[in-house]
């Protein structure tokens, strides 16, 4: 498009283009500007015809809403266009087809490939198979023998344009470009004796079908068309052919003497043909229009080069201007004896055109266009054939004065194929055809068959002998016929044996055919016959009329003056000259049009015509009742328009040769009695001619612009006036309207005398039919006159129209109104109703509203007629116009705008004393006033600057003029104002919200008005009403996109101005202002953050706007702040979070069956609930959200209340049936379902670049599963791509908080377990204390290693302390959000020696639970307990606990620290403690040592040895309690290991406090490693197999049926399956403890005391749960032993220490994650928390690293 309209401007600059050519150019560029402005959604512009902007101040309202209305369906047909330029071809073609009616076809000859070897001939053309005819002439190409163009130059370049094609042309089911090759040399291609040259023989044809090309389907004018070649064989080689094959099988090879129209039929329908490659290439595209016209539009593809190839035939459409004058004459077949030859002649026909002096015509031949004439045509000639069939055709063009005297001349010759006899042959025939017959007409189209004559040279040359003779068998005949004697040949010249047949098609606009049109133009030849000629006439075909339309009409009139003094023929007359009127009105002769009206005004001269003409119109309209007359009448009536042209020319050329005489009397007199007769039969009942009266309706408006200048216009318009009243109401009501729309399109109406006659008529009618009582009012028909009425009283060239204005007011504006009203908005007249409102307002001045108020007779009418209205103008504004019509809008609100401001001065005049006051009227009229201030027209801050200031220019500001008005009159309610509160607060606000300064300071005080108006009525004195509602509206509104800054400062210092200076109202005023103040902060970040792409800042704002709700207790908004924080949430899958956010408004309801306020029932719920009703339905949802996010314990407790109230008080058990099994269900998930811990993360917002909610604070977020440090931080900064992170964790300076960037500080931190109260020194499962450990937490840490004092080289860890941050959160998490701000830190330093015990309970803690672990399930890698004992009993590298030693347990470290003997206590006992831990641990580890472990298992025992006898002879000897090792129940089938803390184990554990010695005996004793009686798990010899037996059985068993089950940091779930079938013979026999009627499976948790459990049912399998997919013990094993791998790879890749440190991260087990990407996350987790769990070995080489 771009392009186009830069090439558009080059020309427009250019300035050569003339005046109609660039008039075209402007409407191509605007309506292509016109089309980009709606595409890109700019407001449409308006223009008059030449293509300029139409100004609305010089526009009447009417015509601006037409031009509108024109435009935009001019660019919605172009959008169609567009859009369905491809879907739909078909459509777009048939559209295309229906608008214009002639085509041409442009076909470009590229090149011929043909290897011919002579001259040749292209004929091409158009054909018909189905009809089996030419639609055009030929187009001639002449080949060379070379294979190139006789002119070289149009080599590739040969085009060829086929005008004249008319809609059925193409339209025809099948149409072909087919081409004859016509080989021009020697009789055949063969060398030999000399042959004869110069031969026209066939030699091939190409045919190519072009239907979808002709029917629009396809249209590529670059694409170039192969047509192939059909060659046909010559004679001597299909003789050949049947010579060799049997005469029983047909030879299917086309011969040359077989007619090349019968070839083409035969390529056509065998659709094959073997061309190797030989034809035509050509391009072809389709044209719209003419010749002329496509020499215009497309002059890049016609030029003086292109051949132009007319049809056969008129166009559809035949214009004045198309002068032709062809006659196509077709050699059609004939059949020749043989005489004395022995084969049949090789017959040439040579056709020329002679005149009666025998003398050829020069160049009168056109054998194809392309080339010049030529004066003799010589035929095809095919060899040896009796019947030849050539079907050849030329065009024979002569001048038309000519065309009477000659006449066509054909010879016949045999010609042979040797030239020396060919030279010797002379023809033998000879025939000719008169072009014009006897009576003066043109040959007859048709078929033709000459009488073929002996040539005797002599005679044959001497044109006058021949002609004497007759020329065809039709002559003969008819002859025959005259004479009634039977032709003989008077011997002259011989007849011949021989036949010939001819046909002529003649395309001339001067020649006719038609003897009655003939007889009509020579009537005075023949004036006897004169009746029977004009009845004739009316049967000439139309072509042949229009051929001779002047001379046709000169000769009727000619007629009626010749007989003026009779009437004999005037009836004919006008008979006749109305045929000629209708013919003219057809489509096909349209363009004729024009020639009439020259004629009339330049040619006609029959003065005393009228008197003729109306005499019989007269008598026809007089007469109508008469069937015979009727249709006459009709078509009288239709052709009215001309007649009245000839009456009033005839008049008017009286009136100027004899001035006025007295019979001028006589020809008003029959206009008046036309009018008589015309209300006569419009009078009578409706069946009665309805027709006749219609046409009546229709055709009369078009005579009253002639006739007002023969008659005077008043006394004109009051005949209109009498002929409409005739009408009966009821009666044909639209075509009456349209008939007055016509009278008042007309120039009668522009003279203010025949207005006056006119205009009460049309009010009356238009009255009538839009007045409430109409049962069926024409509104289409109405509005098309109104419009039409107004529009010409909007005109400054109609004189006075102040008093025509009103008496439309005074009789259509509340019709016009109420119509409005009535009518859907989606009507498609509604929008012209409007505008001829808004031009019946726009044309009232002030006086006419002050008029049109006084013309009602009580105040309560008065009172209807402006509640009606305001209504009305509220409803019309922005609803009705597009919005791109911004002028039209414009204007509707400039007009409203007048009559506002007109209708206040009545309010206040009429309904604001005290006895009239209107409550509904006034809020109807505020209503309106701020629905006009806030419309979006009027939003100029919306648009550009060059459009606001156009508007601005040309309107103004309209808000500023409505606010001060709406000011105004609310100061002028007075004492009324009380009764506008609450309910005008809303429509306030949005008023004060405009961002219009001026506007803002004038309407903001209203809202002081309100509050002072509040505190003086209420009876508290209060302004609470005001307050909520403007909370309220302000909310709604800001939420809505309005409202700035600037709004929330001058809002809030305008109402502290205002307060302060108030008596009462300076202090709650002054809170209702900072109040408002801070929800606008609130309310406007929140707003401004909705459309960011961050989730998380659209929660953190929606938090904080419903935190202020909460204090405010607006329950009714602080809910829908709830749902959108839900479905933030659930976009998010934070269903945990949604889950907590739907219990706050649960927690709003109660347990009861009160019905459920308005405001505590979601917005998207219809239904009407009882409280107990929503809370059960919340606590479903809720239920459901926390299962989605795993939070399955909060579920249960939820649960629990919801069974408790089915159970007690509802008492529907069905229901509790289903609650019970979703908790079991949950119960079920907490132990069996794999549930990843999140990590939580303390994010620090530092700078001033943030958001001021986010500013400098410090939060803590919940992280998401699976989610680690690493991709948390990346998630954040994407949120913020400038900020900058910081390295380091320590709280950051001022510098960096003041700084105007960002910078944002993450790390990791650790939630603070708080076990419950009913866990507390209980074995708990470590999958329901999981739970806690990152639930119900608020406190969070984080620890940082630093040093104090000198660095010891020998021992780190005497000077390491430990730096540990707390973080209290605000809230608990889980929440309402994922995050939330931390409200408080504290910070503690932790010394050596604490951080030392802290180090040893966290390493005896995870070696009890590996142990348990390892225990329990002898399925487990080995390689984690392998490392982890080996980095105990063995440190080879930091020395283990040695270090602790060296470090605290010296003389010297206690002589200094006095005040830690109790920890160092402490720190023994817990060194002692590992000792029976590691005693199970190694007994474990040798039962599951495999060949290639046992060198490290016995280097494991020979360590713990010495190092059992060291630690026992310093610390003492733990014993642990019996009472942990009781015997524990549990469900059928598992087995649950409890977790016990280390420092459970440290405070229910004793300590020996024996000697050295003693120790030392009591260890060699009975403490030895093998009979240990301090070992947590004792593995006695008789049990052994009963329950720890790996043997085949139990192996096969276990992969049969064990489900997957998972093992966390410390807990083991053991599954048994059930024995369903027998055991096999061979299987050995299960103990009695493990049999199926006593199952009990005994675990010894420490010496000496048996943990028993029993089972009284059989073991079964659990069910599996959804969670838990089933999986194989195998692959669960290589699962866990690639995890174990992993993470011990990682602990060795990162820590190169003793192997004490690979044993603190090694072990630390988690749930085994399913999935390789669990896995990989697994690891990534354990890398991760090195930095918090690090103990003091791994600490002091981070320290050396550092």
């Amino acid at each position: 498009m771009a392009y186009s309209l830069i090439e558009y401007r080059s020309q427009i600059v250019s300035g050569t283009l003339p005046k109609d050519d660039l008039v075209e150019l402007k409407k191509k560029v605007t309506a292509k500007i016109d089309y980009g402005n709606r595409i890109l959604g700019l407001d449409l512009v308006v223009r008059d015809e030449a293509g300029n902007t139409l100004d609305p101040d010089c526009t009447s309202t009417v015509s601006l809403f037409r031009a509108h209305e024109t435009a935009s369906r001019s660019v919605d047909d172009r959008i169609q266009e567009e859009k369905t330029r491809l879907q739909n071809l078909e459509m777009r073609r048939q559209a295309l087809f229906n608008t214009v009616h002639t085509y041409s076809l442009l076909m470009n000859l590229k090149n011929f490939v043909c290897n011919i070897g002579e001259d040749a001939e292209l004929l091409m053309s158009l054909y018909d198979p189905d009809q089996s005819e030419f639609i055009s002439e030929n187009f001639l190409v002449r080949w060379d023998s070379t294979g190139m163009p006789k002119e070289i130059e149009k080599l590739n370049n040969l085009p060829a344009l086929f005008t004249d094609l008319s809609r059925s042309d193409l339209m025809r089911q099948r149409l072909f470009l087919v081409c004859q090759i016509i080989r021009v040399g020697s009789m055949e291609l063969k060398e030999g004796k000399k042959q004869t040259g110069g031969l026209r023989r066939p030699f091939g044809v190409a045919v190519m079908d072009i239907t979808d090309i002709a029917h629009g389907k396809t249209d590529d004018e670059d694409k170039q068309h192969f047509i192939p070649f059909q060659q046909i064989a010559m004679e001597t080689y299909i003789r050949q052919r049947q010579l060799i094959m049997s005469p029983l099988i047909p030879s299917r090879v086309i011969g040359e003497n077989e007619p090349l129209t019968a070839v083409f039929n035969k390529v056509i329908a065998t659709r094959e043909v073997n061309h190797k490659g030989q034809g035509l290439f050509v391009t072809l595209k389709l044209l719209h229009g003419d010749l002329a016209q496509v020499r215009k539009d497309y002059p890049h593809f016609v030029d003086r080069s292109t051949a132009i190839v007319r049809k056969m035939g008129f166009p559809e459409i035949i214009l004045p201007g198309n002068v032709r004058n062809d006659i196509y004459v077709t050699l059609l077949q004939g059949e020749f004896d043989r005489g004395k030859k022995k084969t049949p002649k090789n017959v040439e026909v040579m056709l020329s055109v002679h005149d009666d002096e025998g003398n050829a015509m020069e160049s009168a031949i056109f054998p194809g266009a392309g080339y010049d004439g030529i004066t003799e045509y010589k035929s095809v000639i095919y060899y040896q054939v009796k019947q030849p069939c050539w079907n050849e055709t030329v065009k024979v063009t002569i001048p038309i004065e000519d065309v009477c005297r000659c006449h066509l001349r054909v010879m016949f010759r045999h010609r042979s194929s040797q030239d020396s006899r060919d030279k010797s042959e002379k023809p033998f025939g000879m025939a000719f055809v008169r072009l014009m017959r006897g009576d003066g007409t043109t040959l007859r189209d048709g078929r033709h068959e000459p009488i073929v004559y002996k040539v005797d040279v002599k005679k044959t040359e001497d044109a006058k002998v021949y002609l004497t003779l007759p020329g065809t068998w039709a002559e003969v005949e008819e002859k025959e016929k005259q004479t009634g004697k039977q032709f003989h040949h008077s011997g002259v010249i011989t007849v011949t044996k021989d036949s010939f047949q001819i046909a002529t098609l003649t395309c001339s606009t001067k020649l006719t055919q038609n003897v009655d049109l003939l007889g009509l133009l020579n009537w005075r030849s023949n004036p006897k016959d004169l009746e029977q000629t004009l009845q004739r006439l009316m049967e000439v075909e139309g072509g042949e009329i229009v051929k001779f339309l002047q001379d046709t009409l000169d000769a009727l009139f000619n007629i009626m003056m010749d007989t003026s003094e009779k009437d004999t023929y005037d009836t004919l007359v006008f008979n006749a000259l109305v045929f000629i009127i209708t013919l003219i009105g057809d489509i096909k002769f349209q363009h004729f049009n024009p020639v009439l009206e020259t004629y009339i005004n330049k040619h006609f001269s029959a003065t005393l015509a009228y008197m003729k003409l109306t005499r019989v119109l007269n008598y026809y309209v007089g007469h109508a009742e008469e069937a015979a007359l009727t249709e006459n009448l009709y078509a009288a009536l239709k052709a009215l328009k001309y007649l009245f042209r000839f009456i009033v020319q005839s008049r008017i050329l009286y009136l100027r040769f004899y001035g006025n005489s007295e019979d001028g009397d006589a020809f008003f007199n029959s206009i008046r009695s036309l009018f008589l007769s015309f209300n006569a039969l419009m009078d009578r009942p409706l069946d009665e001619g309805v027709k006749i009266k219609g046409a009546i309706l229709k055709y009369l408006p078009s005579i009253i612009n002639d006739i007002q200048s023969v008659f005077d216009p008043v006394e004109l318009s009051i005949l209109l006036s009498k002929f409409i009243e005739s009408i009966p109401d009821s009666q044909l009501v639209r075509q009456k309207l349209g008939c007055m729309c016509k009278i008042v399109e007309s120039d009668l109406f522009m003279q203010p005398d025949c207005r006056d006659v006119l205009l009460p008529l049309v009010a009356d009618q238009l009255s009538g039919q839009l007045d409430d009582h109409s049962c069926k009012p024409d509104y289409e028909a109405c509005v098309q006159l109104l419009s039409t009425v107004l529009d010409i009283l909007d005109r400054k060239d109609v004189g006075p129209t102040r008093g025509h204005v009103q008496l439309i007011m005074e009789r259509l504006l509340r019709r016009v109104n109420r119509s409005v009203i009535s009518m859907d908005k989606s009507s498609l007249l509604i929008g012209h109703y409007l505008a001829c409102m808004t031009a019946i307002l726009k044309q009232m001045d002030d006086m006419h509203y002050a008029h049109y108020i006084g013309t009602f007779k009580t105040r309560q009418d008065i009172m209807d007629f402006l509640m009606e209205t305001f209504i009305m103008f509220k409803d019309l504004m922005g609803k009705v116009f597009p919005a791109d019509w911004m002028i039209m809008n414009l204007v509707q609100m400039q007009v409203f705008l007048r009559a506002i401001s007109q209708y206040s001065d009545v309010l206040n005049m009429y309904f604001l004393d005290q006895a009239h006051f209107q409550l509904q009227l006034w809020n109807n009229y505020f209503h309106l006033t701020v629905a006009f201030l806030t419309h979006k027209t009027l939003q100029l801050e919306s648009f550009s600057q060059e459009k606001r200031n156009k508007i601005l220019n040309k309107y103004g500001d309209m808000r500023k003029a409505v606010g001060f008005k709406i000011r105004d009159m609310w100061h002028n309610l007075g004492p009324h104002k009380m009764k506008f509160i609450p309910a005008m607060v809303g429509p306030i606000l949005e008023v004060t919200l405009v961002p219009e300064p001026e506007l803002r300071k004038a309407t903001i005080p209203i809202f002081f008005d309100m509050m002072q108006c509040e505190h003086n009525f209420s009876p508290g004195r209060t302004f609470e009403t005001f307050e909520n509602e403007l909370i309220t509206k302000l909310d709604q509104e800001v939420e809505g996109g309005r409202g700035d800054e600037q709004y929330k400062v001058l809002l809030e210092k305008t109402l502290l101005e205002h307060c302060r200076r108030h008596r009462y109202l300076s202090q709650s005023g002054e809170e209702l202002a900072l109040l408002l103040s801070s929800l606008l902060e609130n309310l406007l970040a929140y707003r401004t953050i909705t459309h960011d792409e961050s989730p998380e800042h659209r929660m953190s704002c929606t938090v904080n706007v419903l935190n202020f709700y909460k204090e405010k207790k607006r329950e009714d908004i602080y809910i829908r702040y709830l749902y959108k924080l839900r479905d933030l949430h659930l976009d998010c899958e934070n269903y945990t979070e949604a889950a907590y956010t739907l219990l706050l408004h649960a927690e709003l309801l109660e347990w009861s069956d009160k019905a459920c306020a308005a405001h505590l029932i979601p917005r998207d719920g219809k239904h009407v609930w009882t409280q107990q009703e929503l809370k059960e339905r919340l606590f479903q949802e809720i239920i459901c959200y926390l299962d989605k996010g795993k939070m399955w314990e909060k579920a249960i407790e939820l649960g629990k209340q919801l069974a408790k109230m089915h159970e007690s008080h509802m008492f529907d058990f069905m229901e509790l049936s289903q609650l019970l099994k979703k908790q079991a269900e949950f119960y079920e998930k907490i132990m069996h379902a794999m549930r990843p811990q999140p990590e939580y993360f303390a994010v620090g917002y530092y700078g001033l670049g943030f958001p001021s909610f986010l500013r400098n604070k410090m939060f803590i977020y919940r992280g998401k599963e699976y989610e680690w440090l690493e991709d948390f931080s990346l998630k954040l900064l994407s949120q913020f791509p400038n900020a900058a992170r910081m390295t380091s964790t320590a709280p950051p300076g001022d510098n960096i908080s003041n700084s105007p960037a960002q910078y944002i500080q993450c790390f990791t931190v650790k939630p603070v377990l708080v076990v419950p109260q009913q866990f507390k020194d209980k074995g708990v499962p470590e999958q329901i204390l999981n739970y806690y450990r990152t639930n119900e937490v608020d406190q969070f840490q984080y620890s940082r290693p630093f040093r104090k004092g000198e660095k010891d080289p020998d021992n780190e860890f005497a000077t390491m302390w430990i730096e540990r941050s707390t973080y209290f959160t605000a809230y608990r998490f889980p929440g309402i959000l994922k995050w939330f701000e931390v409200k408080s830190v504290s910070v503690e330093e932790i010394s050596p020696l604490q951080n030392a015990i802290e180090t040893m309970e966290m390493a005896n803690e995870k070696l009890s639970n590996l142990v348990q672990q390892q225990a329990c399930d002898r399925s487990l890698s080995i390689n984690p307990l392998s490392m982890m004992l080996s980095g105990i009993v063995d440190p080879a590298v930091m020395g283990g606990f040695s270090n602790y030693e060296k470090a605290f347990f010296t003389d010297t470290y206690i002589h200094e620290h006095p005040e830690d003997g109790e920890r160092i206590d402490s720190l023994k006992h817990l060194i002692a403690l590992q000792i029976p831990l590691l005693a199970d641990g190694i007994r474990i580890h040798g039962e599951k040592t495999t060949e290639q472990l046992k060198p490290l298992h016995n280097r494991l025992v020979t360590c713990f040895q010495d190092l059992r006898e060291k630690v026992e002879k310093h610390y003492g000897v733990i014993t642990l309690p019996c009472s942990l090792t009781e015997r524990k129940k549990s469900r059928v089938g598992s087995v649950v290991m409890p977790y016990i803390l280390s420092s459970t184990l440290r405070r229910m554990s004793t300590v020996s406090t024996l000697s050295n010695a003693s120790s030392g005996s009591a260890s060699s004793d009975g403490h030895s490693y093998i009979s240990s009686q301090d070992s947590l798990l004792s593995r006695p010899s008789d049990r052994r197999t009963s329950v720890l037996s790996r043997s085949e059985e139990d192996n096969r068993i276990g992969r049969k049926n064990r489900k997957e089950w998972s093992v966390s940091k410390s807990q083991v779930l053991l599954e048994r399956p059930s024995d369903g079938d027998e055991p096999p013979a061979e299987k050995q026999q299960r103990p009695k403890s493990l049999q199926l009627g006593d199952r009990r499976l005994t675990l010894s948790l420490f010496q000496g005391v048996s943990s028993q459990l029993s089972l009284s049912h059989p073991l079964s399998p659990l069910p599996a749960s959804p969670h838990t997919p089933r999986s194989s013990s195998m692959e669960h094993k290589r699962a866990l032993c690639q995890t174990q791998d992993c993470m011990s790879s990682c602990a060795r890749r990162r820590v190169e220490a003793h192997s004490a440190v690979s044993h603190h991260f090694s072990v630390t087990t988690m749930p085994t994650p399913s999935t390789p990407q669990g896995h990989l996350h697994l690891c990534r987790r354990r890398s991760t928390r090195m930095k918090l769990t690090t103990p003091a070995s791994l600490q002091s080489s981070l320290l050396r690293c550092q």
